[in-house]
């Protein structure tokens, strides 16, 4: 992974691909990419490298695949424009929306910090929008249901979380 390219995300995506290949993060083979994208981002991030021991083109859950659309859409409408990965990253992020941990241990990145530079850089939009610091998970589930007028809405695996109490304790 040292020999990357000097691209954007370039560290994002050794990362993700480090902790998949140790065990760790929640993202189906191949980052949750079809077989030939999972190809390209490898080929222009890590040129010269396999597959890596990770298999590509794992399908998703298909009862939640209006719900990725809805996640991939929101991010990609707010994607900077400055690379072409953002793509990858926006299904990537969905992919990583539908298991139960913090969205950045999901992804198989090694802090929220990651989670929050790979907004910043590559949803600007959105990240400008998270001004109070929301969780990501649970910040982009919020911007589906604004946007369609659901006044409730928590993260669908809030209840799985092992931070469940911080998020929803008593404020009495």
């Amino acid at each position: 992974m040292a020999h990357a390219c000097g691209h954007a995300n370039d560290d994002l995506f050794a990362k993700m691909l480090a902790s998949q290949a140790a065990g760790q993060g929640a993202l189906p083979p191949g980052l949750g990419l079809r077989a030939e994208a999972f190809g390209a981002l490898l080929a222009r991030h890590f040129p010269g490298f396999g597959p890596l021991g990770v298999a590509a083109g794992a399908e998703l859950d298909p009862v939640r695949a209006s719900e990725r659309s809805d996640l991939v859409g929101l991010m990609l409408e707010g994607r900077a424009g400055s690379d072409p990965s953002e793509v990858w990253l926006a299904e990537i992020v969905a992919a990583a929306c539908m298991a139960g941990d913090h969205l950045w241990q999901d992804l198989g990145l090694w802090s929220r910090k990651d989670l929050s530079r790979l907004m910043a850089d590559n949803f600007p939009h959105l990240a400008a929008l998270n001004d109070r610091d929301m969780k990501w998970k649970k910040f982009l589930y919020r911007q589906i249901c604004d946007r369609e007028g659901i006044p409730v809405c928590p993260a669908p695996s809030c209840q799985s979380c092992t931070d469940y109490a911080k998020c929803f304790e008593s404020k009495e």
